[in-house]
Formats: structure tokens, C-alpha cells, sequence
């Protein structure tokens, strides 16, 4: 007998995680299952996102930009959010890998979750406990060992 391998979605808060551990969240993703959607959120324009984009085409996620109207707000958590629940909605994911360590997506975790998909959560120690507790499963990233 063979077990159904999960559809995930990877939804990467860029400005919230660093480009050099995306390799290895997307590894120990994938041991969950199949990496169906790959998107990461930011305001590409900012000159300290540059870094990011050869992880991007390496790793063939999506860069969703966003435009900061106005400095300080979370305009990449709200966006995450609504293609979170857009996804889900199709009913074509079994899980969502959340990346971030930022507490604005508590209330995310516990909606997916409600509608009965897995929530793995990637992010540093730093990650307010609420968010932990919220996802279904949540890997720290200090625990990820480096991918070569």
C-alpha cells in the first residue's frame, strides 16, 4: 500500500528570513511532500532584497512584489495571507510551509488549520511562541543543518 504524498505550498516572507537558509528550509520541506507552489513576498525594489534573486531562480519560486506605500506596515504579511487562504480554498493543498518568524500570522496558522490543512512553520528562535504553537509542526531554523 502506498501513501498519498502531501501538496504543499511554500509561502516565504522574504523580508523575514534570510536567502541563505531557503535551500535548506526547502529541503526539510519537501520531506513533508511535493513542493507544488513556491512564492516569496517582498517589496523586490528595496535595494537589500537584491540577494534574493539568484535563490529565486534556483530554487524556481515565485517572487510576488509588493509596493510599499507606506514604510513600516506589513504589506508582504497581508498579501502571504490572502494567497494563503486563495490556495487553500482550491482544495488542491494537503499543507502549507508558512516562513517566518514574525507573530502576524498566528492568526493564519490557526485559519488553515481550521480548514484542516497542516501548517509547517520555518523560523528563528526569536519566533513568538504563539506563532509556534499555532502551526501544526514548527521547524527553528537554527536546527536546519546548512545545504551545501
Amino acid at each position: 500500500m502506498t501513501t498519498k504524498q502531501q501538496k504543499l505550498a511554500v509561502l516565504i516572507d522574504a523580508e523575514n528570513v534570510s536567502p541563505t537558509l531557503i535551500r535548506s528550509i526547502l529541503l526539510r520541506a519537501a520531506c513533508y511532500g511535493s513542493l507544488i507552489v513556491k512564492r516569496a513576498f517582498a517589496d523586490w525594489s528595496r535595494p537589500g532584497m537584491r540577494r534574493f534573486k539568484t535563490v529565486l531562480h534556483h530554487h524556481a519560486i515565485e517572487p510576488v512584489h509588493l509596493f510599499s506605500y507606506t514604510p513600516g506596515k506589513n504589506a508582504a504579511d497581508i498579501t502571504l495571507c490572502l494567497n494563503a487562504m486563495d490556495l487553500v480554498n482550491t482544495g488542491q493543498f494537503d499543507g502549507v510551509c508558512l516562513v517566518s518568524s514574525d507573530s502576524d500570522l498566528t492568526p493564519l496558522a490557526f485559519c488553515l488549520r481550521r480548514e484542516g490543512v497542516r501548517v509547517y512553520g520555518f523560523g528563528a528562535r526569536q519566533t513568538p511562541r504563539a506563532f509556534v504553537a499555532a502551526c501544526s509542526n514548527f521547524i527553528y531554523t537554527d536546527s536546519i543543518e546548512p545545504a551545501a
